[in-house]
């Protein structure tokens, strides 16, 4: 083989090795562009916070309770009530006997009559207590009255002023007992219900001294 046929060879050899190696290259910055082409993500994710919004009294520096959800309970209020109606006392009365109710086998009937005789209303209630004494005293001759119980209270009774209230008292004469010690009695001592005092009404009467022998009966105090 000749020079000048060896050329033409070596020549296609060289353009071969440069054509692979454009191939190469125009490769090499297609991959290029490829990865500048490829968008990037822009989206970032941002933490939350978690911030409490400042109260007023924490901005004002103050530390406030939380109020309680439960009910508050109002308190009472205090209301004036009406003072009820006293009971009569023996100082608020005045008292009188009545014996023209009659009588039958040495017994006597008598109306004892309480009149209020203050300037306001008091209440009485069931059976007073009754006695005879000397003028003046209040130690009972002989036995108490007895209550009647044929002649029970019949609820409270309410006296304005002047008005009055009845009881029965029967009185059996000291007569009718052989073993009667008599004492003459100069008056009748009255306790009003549930009083602590009394009043006395002159009224002579023959007692009994014997605390056995009971000559008095009361009944309860009716309108």
């Amino acid at each position: 083989m000749t020079t000048d046929q060896r050329i033409p060879s070596k020549r296609l050899h060289a353009g071969k090795i440069l054509a692979l190696a454009a191939l190469i290259g125009l490769g090499a910055s297609l991959a290029g562009c490829g990865a500048q082409d490829q968008p990037r993500s822009t989206e970032t994710t941002t933490p939350a916070v978690t911030q409490a919004s400042p109260s007023a009294s924490a901005v004002a520096g103050t530390t406030e309770a939380t109020p309680s959800s439960a009910p508050t309970t109002a308190p009472a209020t205090s209301q004036a009530t009406q003072e009820s109606t006293p009971l009569c006392t023996a100082a608020s009365l005045k008292g009188t006997l009545d014996d023209t109710g009659g009588g039958a086998a040495g017994n006597v009937f008598m109306s004892l009559v309480l009149t209020n005789s203050s300037d306001v209303a008091c209440i009485v209630d069931g059976y007073p207590g009754v006695s005879m004494v000397m003028a003046g005293t209040i130690d009972p001759i002989g036995a108490p009255a007895e209550r009647d119980a044929q002649a029970p209270s019949t609820g409270p009774i309410t006296l304005a002023p002047g008005d009055t209230t009845t009881a029965t008292l029967r009185y059996t004469q000291a007569g009718n007992y052989q073993e009667c010690q008599h004492v003459q009695a100069a008056a009748v001592l009255v306790y009003p219900p549930s009083a602590t005092d009394s009043l006395e009404i002159p009224h002579e009467l023959t007692a009994c001294s014997n605390a056995d022998i009971k000559l008095l009966t009361i009944g309860a105090f009716q309108p």
